[in-house]
């Protein structure tokens, strides 16, 4: 199977542009971070800090997630109700960032992940694809963009939602997301030594996926 790893911090566009390079290419699209979201809303609904690592991990036996794709797209359900909406709130986010350095969560999440990548052709995203999860992927692509513009995109995206927040708040979680992420023990984010690093800061999303798609029939897709 020919897989491409595109990590880098939240908001970079990772997932906008691996959907739709995938789409591009007939390949299976996975978005990690909702499965991670989907770990932090269901311990939010449970009451239990995202940083409390023993509660976290204690509900993991009381989690189903599954991943559809329906009309292309992919749809994440936490025992078999469609989250998809609720795991791109910021709570969600940030939750998603505390749970991601607790190791149960990973190891629960990890053979999930694994098989996707086995059984298809696909473009997975995350903060560790490249460097944990798929460390033979063929393509690896570390994309980033600077903190004000990932908090434009994502205050824009948020109010199109109905669910505006303040730019300033929104700023600021990045930056405490980006160093929780850069920071944990486990896993941190950064790129693999063979990741080519790809700034979407002044790119159109169309842009992106060109250059996505051009590297990966240079690479033999």
């Amino acid at each position: 199977m020919f897989n491409i790893a595109i990590d880098g911090p939240s908001g970079a566009g990772k997932s906008t542009v691996a959907k739709a390079a995938a789409k591009k290419m007939g390949f299976i699209y996975v978005d990690t971070g909702a499965m991670y979201r989907t770990v932090g809303v269901a311990a939010l609904r449970r009451g239990i800090e995202t940083t409390d690592a023993a509660g976290v991990a204690r509900i993991l036996g009381e989690i189903a997630i599954d991943v559809r794709f329906v009309d292309g797209e992919q749809h994440v359900y936490l025992n078999g109700e469609d989250v998809s909406t609720d795991i791109r709130l910021p709570e969600a986010s940030m939750a998603a960032s505390n749970v991601s350095a607790i190791p149960a969560v990973r190891a629960f999440l990890f053979d999930l992940q694994k098989n996707f990548a086995k059984n298809n052709n696909c473009i997975m995203d995350g903060r560790d694809i490249g460097t944990v999860v798929l460390p033979d992927a063929r393509l690896k692509i570390f994309l980033v963009a600077s903190p004000e513009i990932r908090a434009e995109r994502r205050f824009k995206e948020l109010k199109e939602r109905g669910t505006p927040v303040d730019y300033e708040t929104l700023l600021e979680e990045i930056k405490q997301r980006d160093y929780n992420d850069a920071n944990r023990p486990i896993a941190p984010l950064k790129p693999a030594a063979d990741a080519i690093m790809l700034d979407s800061s002044y790119l159109t999303v169309d842009e992106v996926v060109e250059r996505i798609v051009t590297l990966a029939k240079d690479a033999g897709a």
